[in-house]
């Protein structure tokens, strides 16, 4: 149990222990006005001397007057004294409640210190995993491409005595990644994805797939950063239950079109990871540069994506944990307005 959470346990014991029903100062002076002001008024009808024509024919109107004189003062100096004790509950209250969330901040930060040093999350833990399984795929990768145009070059025939060539010749330099087909969209959806656990076989096949091909590689690594980063925050996409947009929204913004009419993408209603995102890109430069070059990349993929996609893969792409941080990242930058 650390201090934090002592303080606020402190904090509410005390609220219990108040919560009783007990006299204040303000009733005792509420008492002490309301008993002098009857002392008067008896002073005033009972023992002054009066009208003895006026006290034979009292009528009911001077009898009501005389009851208003007598309780309305007293009915407002309980309605004030009341009115004083719930303000002291009120600052009572707020005083409490306020411990409390100082309480509650400093065992949220005690954990995040506790968590940097000790074990790392899952999710952290799980885009590490694919970042070692990503550099074993690009150090195949790298070792392909440095030995295919030798071998290339070896089995070229020699040019003719005449200087034609019936077979044009390839360019020294070229890599895996330049010969390599285009993804798949399926592919590319369950890659932006990423696996769901280390025994997701149909996920790192994808992802490796996805790694050959420039452009999604370069958008799987600026979304892998972006989710390390925003881990470190508490911020997982798991957790994020985003509004679904219409696939005829996702094709607007594709195409250009910002403001009300795409607003929806903005789905994200989780306050606290809204808050900490913004905190985040104006604080940390490092993070800001990172969410920005993300959005950059994911707004290129949806633009080729869009225009030969069905909605059925649009739908798909909107559910993948990239596309839940481009949803946020895009709402906290304002990338809809």
């Amino acid at each position: 149990m650390t201090d934090g959470s002592n303080k606020a346990d402190v904090s509410l014991r005390a609220g219990a222990r108040s919560d009783g029903v007990y006299v204040t100062v303000i009733e005792v002076i509420a008492i002490v006005i309301s008993l002098i002001w009857l002392v008067g008024v008896a002073v005033f009808f009972l023992v002054l001397p009066g009208d003895e024509e006026g006290a034979a024919q009292v009528d009911s109107l001077r009898f009501v007057m005389t009851l208003m004189a007598i309780f309305l003062p007293i009915a407002m100096i309980w309605i004030a004294a009341l009115a004083a004790r719930s303000a002291k509950v009120v600052r009572e209250e707020s005083q409490r409640l306020q411990a409390a969330v100082d309480a509650m901040r400093q065992t949220y930060v005690a954990d995040r210190q506790a968590r940097g040093v000790g074990i790392e999350p899952t999710v952290e833990r799980k885009l590490n995993e694919i970042a070692r399984a990503t550099q074993k795929t690009e150090t195949t990768l790298a070792t392909f491409a440095t030995t295919r145009p030798a071998e290339r070059v070896q089995a070229a025939p020699m040019p003719s005595a005449t200087g034609t060539d019936d077979q044009p010749s390839l360019a020294l330099g070229t890599t895996a990644e330049d010969i390599a087909p285009p993804i798949s969209r399926p592919d590319l959806v369950r890659a932006l994805n990423f696996p769901d656990t280390e025994a997701d076989e149909v996920g790192f096949a994808a992802l490796r797939r996805a790694l050959k091909d420039r452009t999604s590689k370069q958008l799987i690594q600026a979304s892998q950063d972006v989710l390390t980063l925003m881990s470190q925050d508490g911020i997982y996409m798991d957790d994020l239950r985003p509004d679904r947009a219409r696939a005829e929204i996702w094709r607007r913004f594709s195409q250009g079109e910002r403001g009300k009419s795409v607003a929806a993408l903005g789905g994200i209603r989780d306050r606290s990871s809204l808050a900490l995102t913004a905190g985040r890109m104006r604080e940390d430069a490092i993070f800001r540069d990172a969410a920005h070059h993300f959005l950059r990349k994911y707004d290129q993929m949806l633009v080729a994506f869009e225009a030969e996609a069905s909605d059925e893969d649009i739908a798909a792409l909107a559910e993948t944990r990239t596309s839940r941080a481009f949803m946020l990242l895009g709402r906290v930058t304002g990338a809809f307005d």
